[in-house]
């Protein structure tokens, strides 16, 4: 059994994400008491059917209560309004922590918004989820045996030890990166695969009627994978590009030329080139795989 580290734990946005951590700390047993906050009462409603917290916070403007942690699990163009909140509202020590999967524009707004002493920051990304959305599909192994990146320079603080034992409480493997570094590796491994994905299935809507009904009728497993990340949250995705713009557009670029080069092979039949990047692809995927990262984020999937 863990011991309690948290006495009060505020989780802003109560999806997928910020339901499955509640869970986790449930069963963890990290927080005496797990509170809860979202905009969308439809949200509220499936959390409080699920006992997913023990209460919902109703404003953050002026709530009656204190936390030592907050956990924010909204979407990346909330943080703005969120930090200004959270400026006033924190009375005592806080560690506000947070889930987005960029970091170096999350770091900027909270310098810009958060002025307050009693607050340490400590910017965080578990690398996880689904494409789903919702609370009714979180759950407490969503970050087990996944990586969690914490983008500080302070990691001997003690407050910053504390969110590295509770996410290592929930499964996670923890490293510690520099924030726009960051940024650009998940620019390559998450950002520009699911722009991709919206492109692709994106390009089936415009199919005349009769081609568009025959591409999703036999769609095989590659389609099907992009039309999985395609069914993702569109406003979390759409915050994701606007403020991770610079590293997905060098990506993007450095994307575009490789398949400039791999059309250019194709049309000229250069099979010792086509073979040559298909193998280097296939080595990729091995080393995935020796990381343990090529799975299902959702354990309960049969294998």
């Amino acid at each position: 059994m863990s011991k309690k580290i948290f006495d009060n734990t505020l989780i802003i946005g109560m999806g997928l994400i910020g339901s499955s951590v509640a869970r986790s700390l449930k069963k963890s047993k990290l927080s005496a008491n797990i509170l809860g906050y979202d905009i969308n009462q439809n949200v509220i409603n499936k959390c409080k059917k699920l006992k997913i917290v023990d209460l919902f916070v109703s404003n953050l403007n002026n709530s009656k209560y204190q936390f030592d942690l907050i956990i924010i699990c909204s979407p990346l163009g909330t943080y703005s309004s969120i930090f200004k909140k959270l400026n006033k509202l924190i009375k005592q020590d806080c560690i506000i922590t947070d889930v987005g999967s960029v970091k170096t524009e999350v770091i900027n707004q909270y310098e810009k918004h958060c002025n307050n002493s009693y607050i340490t920051f400590v910017p965080g990304h578990p690398i996880a989820g689904l494409e789903k959305s919702g609370p009714e599909y979180g759950f407490a192994d969503l970050f087990k045996n996944r990586y969690c990146i914490i983008t500080t320079k302070n990691s001997k603080n003690k407050n910053v030890k504390k969110i590295e034992k509770m996410w290592k409480s929930f499964g996670m493997k923890v490293e510690y990166m520099n924030s726009k570094h960051h940024d650009k590796v998940l620019a390559m491994t998450s950002h520009i695969p699911q722009l991709i994905a919206y492109s692709i299935v994106a390009t089936t809507t415009d199919l005349e009627n009769r081609m568009k009904d025959e591409v999703i009728k036999y769609s095989a497993a590659g389609f099907r994978d992009f039309t999985r990340l395609a069914g993702s949250d569109p406003i979390m995705w759409r915050d994701v590009y606007s403020q991770n713009k610079e590293a997905v557009l060098d990506m993007l670029g450095r994307f575009s030329e490789d398949l400039a080069s791999l059309q250019k092979a194709i049309r000229n039949k250069d099979l010792n080139k086509m073979e040559k990047i298909f193998s280097s692809t296939k080595k990729i995927r091995k080393l995935i795989e020796d990381y343990g990262q090529a799975g299902s984020f959702d354990p309960r999937e049969k294998k």
